[in-house]
C-alpha cells in the first residue's frame, strides 16, 4: 500500500533564506536572515521536506555560472548545517524572459512546483508556499496550498496589497511564517 502524498514547505533562497544581494556571486556575501536557521530547523524535525524554489535570472544574463551557483548554495548549506538545519532539495529557474525568452519554470510558474512534487511524492495543496515576493507564493494560490508572504521594510508595497487582495497571509519572518505553519498545518 502507497503512503500517503505529504505536504512541503516551499522556501524562495534570496531575501527568504539568505539577504537578496542580487546576484550574488561570491560565497563570502551569504548571510541567512534572521531565524531562518532555527525555522528551517524546527521544519526539519517536524518532518516537513523543505524544498528551495528560486529564480536565479544571472544565469540567463550570463552574470553567474553554474559553479558559482553551487559555490553559493555550498554555502548556504554550511550556514545551516552548523545550527542543525537542512534543505531536502532545490529546484532552480536559470532563465528570464529577456535573456532567452519565456520558460514555465520561471516563478510564479508552477513546473518546478509540480517537478518537485514528482520527484518527491508531495502533495501540493497540503503544501506550504513562503517567500518575500509575490511570485513566490502566487504558486501556492494557484496549486491550492498555503501561500504566507514575509512583508519586510524591503518588500513593495504593491505586492503587500496584492497579497492582502488575495487573502495570503502577512508575516515578518520566516520564523513567524514556520510558527504559523506548524501551529495549523495544511489539510
Amino acid at each position: 500500500m502507497n503512503e500517503p502524498l505529504r505536504g512541503a514547505a516551499f522556501l524562495d533562497r534570496d531575501g527568504t533564506i539568505i539577504d537578496d544581494v542580487h546576484y550574488i556571486a561570491r560565497p563570502e556575501l551569504v548571510r541567512l536572515r534572521g531565524e531562518v536557521a532555527p525555522a528551517i530547523a524546527r521544519l526539519n524535525r517536524a518532518g516537513i521536506p523543505v524544498i528551495v524554489v528560486t529564480n536565479q535570472s544571472g544565469m540567463a544574463r550570463g552574470l553567474i555560472s553554474q559553479a558559482v551557483y553551487d559555490s553559493v548554495a555550498a554555502r548556504m548549506a554550511e550556514l545551516l548545517a552548523r545550527e542543525d538545519a537542512h534543505i531536502d532539495a532545490t529546484y532552480v529557474c536559470p532563465h528570464h524572459p529577456d535573456f532567452g525568452g519565456a520558460c514555465d519554470c520561471r516563478k510564479p510558474g508552477t513546473r518546478l512546483f509540480r517537478q518537485a512534487a514528482a520527484d518527491r511524492r508531495l502533495d501540493l495543496r497540503r503544501s506550504t508556499y513562503i517567500g518575500d515576493r509575490w511570485r513566490d507564493v502566487a504558486p501556492g494560490i494557484e496549486l491550492g496550498g498555503r501561500p504566507l508572504l514575509i512583508v519586510d521594510d524591503l518588500t513593495n508595497a504593491e505586492e503587500r496589497e496584492r497579497a492582502v487582495r488575495a487573502g495570503v497571509e502577512v508575516v515578518g519572518s520566516l520564523g513567524e511564517a514556520v510558527d504559523r505553519m506548524l501551529a495549523s498545518p495544511t489539510r
